[in-house]
This record gives structure tokens, C-alpha cells and sequence, in this order.
């Protein structure tokens, strides 16, 4: 029986990113599904979030995305642009938010599709890998959705044409993602149970095998 798990995802999340190479692990070596579903940043979601919060907070999660990705070997840098477009001095949040609209909403797309971990895992490294400056400029995206067998220019116009199809898929997230009972991300959820944030996978792959997770069946040569 293949187990099922959704993953709540934000594109601007560095540990949402962070947890990508464990979670590709997880669905190659055991019989599991896992639906990647995006949702907006905190930035979005809640209005003024950064004006409330510590001022150690911003700190916290640089040094210490930056410190996972070190130990797991895994390439990283903040995007270049941020996803969000935000002062960084007042931390007011502009209105106008056409990165993570667009980035969010074809995850959106992709995930009614049923392949949105393959679409995310193929774009979030050219955002996070330190490879890209300007990931937003040029062909970076297109060229990476292309290796995971999207066409990037028709999911955009598609989007394009009907935004609020997406958005609606969107919202549905949040609203699933704030009934498993957390509010951050990652936050993967199995049977109604949450477990957040990228430290939380071997917890949840311990749940799982617990309740009768099987390893993948070798294939025969």
C-alpha cells in the first residue's frame, strides 16, 4: 500500500527548500507519495508578520538555514532577487508581489497535475543553489522546468488567462495547512498529524514505518 503525505511548501522558505533532497529520498527508497502543496510565505499570509516579530527572528533563520545546509552538503544561497519584494530596512512588504504570485501559482498548476515535487525540486535550485544570480531574468527557469518535462512559457500563459483557478487551489492549501495545526513551513502532514520543519522528517519516517511503511521493491535487472 503507498502511503501519502502532503508537504506545505513556500517558495521563499529556505528550509522548505532544504528539505527537498531528504523528501526525494524518502519517495525513491519507500512506497510513498508525497503531494507538495504551496502556500504563500508568512510575508503574505499574515500581514505586518515582520513588524511584530523578533528582531532576532530574520537573524535565526539565516544562520541556522545556513549551517543545516553546510551539514547536509547541500548548495545554498538566499535567492537573488527575493522571491518577496520587501524593504529590508522598515520590513514593509510591497503590495505588488509578482515573484511569489508567479512562482507560487505554478506550483499550484503543477500540483494539480499531480507532479508538483518534480516541478519544485527542478526550479527551487536555481533560486537557492547559489548558481543563479537574477533567477527571475533569462531562460534559468524554463531551462529547469524543461529537465523535469515542463513547458514553463504555456504554464504561464495558462495561468495568465485564468489566475484565479490557481489561486483558488492556493487558498485551499492554506486552509488545509492551518487545519493540520501548524502555520509554518515545511510542514508535512500524515494522517491528520503535523510535523514541521526539515528536522522533523526522520520523526514522521519513524511514524510511518510505524504504522507499515515499506521500502520500494528492488527492481530486477
Amino acid at each position: 500500500m503507498t502511503f501519502s503525505v502532503d508537504l506545505f511548501y513556500s517558495y521563499r522558505s529556505p528550509f522548505s527548500y532544504l528539505a527537498l533532497p531528504k523528501t526525494l529520498r524518502l519517495v525513491t527508497e519507500y512506497d510513498l507519495a508525497v503531494n507538495l502543496r504551496p502556500v504563500y510565505p508568512l510575508a503574505v499570509r499574515v500581514p505586518g508578520f515582520f513588524k511584530t516579530a523578533s528582531p532576532n527572528f530574520i537573524r535565526y533563520v539565516v544562520l541556522d538555514s545556513t549551517r543545516v545546509a553546510q551539514h547536509e552538503g547541500i548548495p545554498f544561497r538566499f535567492p537573488r532577487p527575493d522571491p518577496i519584494v520587501q524593504d529590508k530596512v522598515t520590513l514593509d512588504v510591497a503590495t505588488e508581489q509578482p515573484y511569489i504570485h508567479r512562482l507560487t501559482r505554478l506550483g499550484a498548476m503543477a500540483q494539480l497535475e499531480g507532479r508538483s515535487l518534480a516541478f519544485t525540486d527542478a526550479i527551487a535550485r536555481v533560486l537557492w543553489d547559489g548558481s543563479v544570480s537574477g533567477w527571475n531574468e533569462g531562460d534559468h527557469l524554463a531551462r529547469a522546468a524543461e529537465k523535469a518535462g515542463f513547458d514553463l512559457a504555456a504554464m504561464d500563459e495558462a495561468i495568465t488567462a485564468d489566475p484565479d483557478r490557481y489561486e483558488q487551489v492556493i487558498a485551499e492549501n492554506e486552509k488545509d495547512h492551518a487545519a493540520s495545526g501548524h502555520w509554518g513551513v515545511p510542514t508535512f502532514v500524515f494522517e491528520n498529524e503535523p510535523f514541521f520543519g526539515q528536522d522533523r522528517i526522520d520523526l514522521l519516517l519513524w511514524r510511518m514505518q510505524g504504522k507499515g511503511l515499506a521500502r520500494r521493491q528492488a527492481r530486477l535487472t
